[in-house]
């Protein structure tokens, strides 16, 4: 998909402030047992098409409003995927300055995550 500048430079800019995992680096996670919450932003159409068996479902237009009901510890590690990684890294950035320690942002979401081999709902 081809993004506008506009938000190419939110993202962009956001990504500076953020941390970043690739799936190798996802899988990496999983295989040490890195506690964590899988947290799936994208919308709930998208969401309800397809996603990570396990991954909560909080959209975009939603999750700084509920997330503090569903992660209160703000030390948690939450992994945040959309369908590329630009949605996520927006989130991750609000998460951060919400004062969540660790939000990670899944650069490729969904469409890495679709060819992963992670068992999918």
């Amino acid at each position: 998909m081809a993004h506008n500048p506009g938000f190419l430079a939110l993202v962009n800019n956001a990504k500076t402030r953020i941390e970043e995992i690739d799936l190798a680096g996802y899988r990496a996670m999983l295989e040490a047992g890195t506690p964590h919450l899988l947290i799936d932003v994208r919308e709930e159409s998208e969401y309800a098409s397809g996603h990570v068996k396990g991954a909560l479902h909080l959209g975009k237009g939603i999750i700084e409003r509920d997330i503090e009901v569903t992660a209160p510890d703000k030390s948690s590690v939450l992994v945040l995927y959309c369908g590329g990684g630009f949605r996520s890294a927006l989130v991750a950035d609000n998460l951060k300055k919400m004062g969540y320690e660790k939000p990670i942002s899944l650069d490729g979401g969904w469409r890495a995550l679709k060819e992963s081999g992670l068992e999918l709902e």
